[in-house]
């Protein structure tokens, strides 16, 4: 085992045999000559005594010197030992929540049972639902992202530093010429466009950078704009120096967290340098200035710069909490295979709420009243490009409204499937004071349920299956209401 488990471990074993015996560090420092604060440092793992100092204790605590060193944990802590032995703290990013390891063990160690029992739990629903390490990761960054509003000042610097020092002028559109001249000339960059496309098995895979030859291969099927993606998150991780990173976009397999978190950073970083703050900034105002929506300023605004829909939405989930203050919003990519009858939710981020709707693992309908779905529908038969639309959800089961934006574009690595992005603003006075359009009478207002299972809405024309799940939770509230009435009735 690792020095630092053996710390640990020798530190809740002395916490736990001090405490079976009634003492507080202060009683344990009169009784052994060493002071409280050395004492408090071994049992917070932080120091190992040395052999003198264990004979002392053991001798003082009248237990014997094997058990003292022993690795071995009694039942109460065997859990501890445990998640200590699967080195499962390791793979948890604690230290991007500012979580320090000896705290969480500390907080373990003082109900053992309880919380293994939680992480047990934990851990089945995991394996439940098929939430791979990758998917933990992932997730972890979601929480990240969520506890940051999605906004990050230094990677915002960064960009502006970037832009300063290869004298790229963030009031132009940027191009992937722009961005490839710098990969070749500054950090000796080869870019092989036609090798990724022999592959067929590679489906969907768009690059790969070959870091011993600082070959980037693209796939010949990426448009203008994901080219134009793909070249500035390279010149991210350069700029940045990241050591650890992905080679391939988007990623088929990762071995660390921090692969994961340097990946989400040079996103940041492109969507950041393709979409500047400033820019964006101006092309919103216009839209939110008016009383009514006018849809040719916000497809004004995707075209003015570089970048899919995607990334443009991904672009106001930075600038709008931060630059507006409209902090109660949801992000949503979905994909949809034309004639099919399925939708499946992709990708998400919810900001200062727990937004409806969010990702469901149980085979249910997502409510086709969304304009999410809807956009989806409408292009697969259509075929055009880019489709838009926008409409105010009214969820009923929680009376939330959000002001719904959603572009539906075809994927260009799948025949016949097509991809929404969509993000949702919770509507209250702050956003209402910023959005003068919200009063126009031009937009459609929409009841909308998460999934058809459980949904209380009964006139619905595109429902897909009956609300099992809720009738499920009104039968056992009238059987709740039954049994009260019934203890009332022979109470006395």
């Amino acid at each position: 085992m690792q020095e630092d488990y053996i710390k640990l471990i020798f530190g809740l074993k002395l916490k736990q045999i001090r405490t079976d015996k009634n003492l507080s560090l202060f009683g344990l420092s009169k009784l052994s000559g060493l002071s409280k604060s050395y004492l408090n440092e071994i049992e917070n793992g932080k120091k190992y005594p040395k052999p003198d100092k264990i004979v002392l204790l053991s001798d003082k605590l009248e237990v014997s010197y094997d058990q003292m060193v022993s690795l071995q944990l009694d039942k109460n802590l065997a859990p501890i030992g445990d998640i200590l032995r699967s080195k499962i703290l390791k793979e948890l990013p604690l230290e991007l929540f500012g979580i320090k390891e000896s705290n969480l063990i500390d907080i373990i160690s003082n109900a053992p049972a309880k919380v293994n029992a939680f992480i047990s739990t934990i851990i089945k629903i995991a394996q439940h639902y098929n939430f791979s390490r990758e998917s933990f990761y992932l997730a972890s960054v979601r929480s990240y992202q969520e506890a940051n509003k999605n906004y990050f000042e230094d990677l915002e610097q960064s960009v502006l530093k970037f832009a300063k020092a290869y004298h790229i002028d963030l009031e132009e559109r940027i191009s992937s010429k722009d961005l490839e001249d710098i990969l070749i000339e500054e950090f000796g960059y080869s870019i092989e466009a036609n090798e990724l496309s022999k592959h067929k098995a590679l489906g969907s895979l768009r690059s790969v950078f070959v870091p011993k030859t600082k070959t980037l291969l693209l796939a010949n099927e990426i448009d203008e704009a994901q080219r134009t993606f793909i070249y500035a998150k390279e010149l991210a991780y350069n700029f940045l120096e990241v050591k650890e990173r992905l080679y391939t976009f988007p990623w088929i397999k990762f071995d660390t967290f921090d692969q994961v978190l340097n990946n989400f950073y040079a996103s940041y970083f492109a969507g950041a340098l393709i979409i500047p703050s400033d820019k964006i900034k101006t092309r919103l105002q216009e839209i939110f200035d008016k009383d009514t929506f006018d849809s040719s300023l916000l497809l004004g605004a995707l075209k003015a710069f570089n970048a899919s829909p995607e990334s443009f939405y991904q672009r106001l989930t930075n600038i709008l909490p931060k630059n507006y203050n409209i902090e109660n919003l949801f992000f949503l990519r979905f994909t949809h295979k034309a004639e099919s009858n399925s939708y499946y939710l992709k990708k998400e981020l919810h900001l200062s709420h727990q937004h409806s709707p969010r990702a469901n693992q149980t085979n249910e309908h997502y409510c086709r009243r969304w304009v999410s779905l809807k956009l989806l529908n409408k292009i697969s038969k259509s075929k055009k490009e880019h489709e838009f639309d926008l409409q105010i959800s009214h969820f009923e089961h929680d009376s939330a409204k959000y002001v719904v934006l959603s572009s539906a574009t075809k994927d260009p690595f799948n025949e016949n499937y097509y991809r929404s992005i969509s993000i949702g603003l919770l509507i209250n006075k702050q956003l209402q004071r910023r959005l003068n359009f919200l009063t126009d009478p031009n937009i459609k207002t929409q009841k909308v349920g998460v999934t058809c299972e459980r949904c209380s809405i009964q006139d619905c024309e595109v429902r897909q299956v009956p609300a099992s799940v809720l009738g499920k939770v009104a039968k056992n509230k009238n059987i709740e209401n039954i049994v009260k009435d019934l203890n009332t009735k022979f109470m006395s």
